[in-house]
């Protein structure tokens, strides 16, 4: 492939990864990873609630890594509750998994920034073997994708199977229980998803641009030289 097809399909790869650390930045610094709604259910049962009555008793919840807010309703108008998880929700959510999710998605960041380093050197420089040359760039990439899969698993388990939006509902509640209605996950969630897409579509432009999978060349320089070595 000629040298200024390979240098547009770096500098295109390179603006994706790019793109992807200011996503990934954005949807860490937003409230809109899960949302949901919340019954009453102290409420429901007291007044036995059906059919539209219950709308009385449901209130809203959202929230992202740091930060989010309720609005809770228990038959008496909605309850405005803004919350943050260090320090406030520290004791009562699986604060280990928590922190695993913001590390990764830290390290997200920072491997994007890596691979788009690299594009551009790639494009403009002189690369040379090993981490700087192919390997690298596909290396950084596959990185990205691991670090993506593990930030939308970890974050789905501490939600589903640790049921995270319970334990924000009723957080600092005493008469009331809480439990969850509703949930789906938002579109700061599904960004993450996005980039994965995006470094895996790095991955095959860098394939495009004329660069064999790693190892790839020198097995089949094996190749040939045993077949040469048959013709003596």
């Amino acid at each position: 492939m000629p040298n200024r097809q390979k240098k547009i399909i770096f500098s295109v790869a390179g603006v994706l990864s790019f793109g992807c650390v200011l996503i990934v930045a954005a949807a860490m610094g937003s409230q809109f990873w899960v949302q949901g709604t919340m019954l009453c259910t102290t409420g429901a049962q007291l007044v036995n609630a059906t059919g539209q009555e219950l709308d009385k008793f449901v209130g809203r919840v959202n929230y992202g890594l740091f930060h989010g807010q309720t609005v809770k309703q228990c038959g008496l108008g909605g309850r405005p509750f803004r919350f943050s998880f260090f320090p406030n929700l520290v004791d009562v959510i699986p604060a280990s998994l928590h922190v695993t999710v913001i590390f990764f998605c830290g390290v997200l960041i920072l491997f994007s920034s890596v691979a788009t380093g690299f594009f551009v050197y790639n494009a403009f420089g002189s690369p040379y073997e090993t981490l700087h040359g192919a390997l690298g760039l596909y290396l950084w990439n596959f990185v990205c994708c691991l670090c993506s899969c593990l930030v939308m698993i970890l974050f789905a388990s501490e939600v589903k199977l640790h049921r995270l939006s319970d334990h924000i509902a009723n957080f600092n509640e005493g008469t009331f229980m809480y439990k969850t209605h509703t949930e789906q996950f938002d579109h700061s969630f599904w960004l993450i998803f996005l980039t994965f897409l995006v470094h895996g579509l790095n991955i095959l432009l860098i394939r495009v641009a004329g660069i064999q999978f790693p190892f790839q060349e020198a097995k089949e320089s094996n190749v040939n030289t045993g077949a040469s070595d048959l013709m003596y």
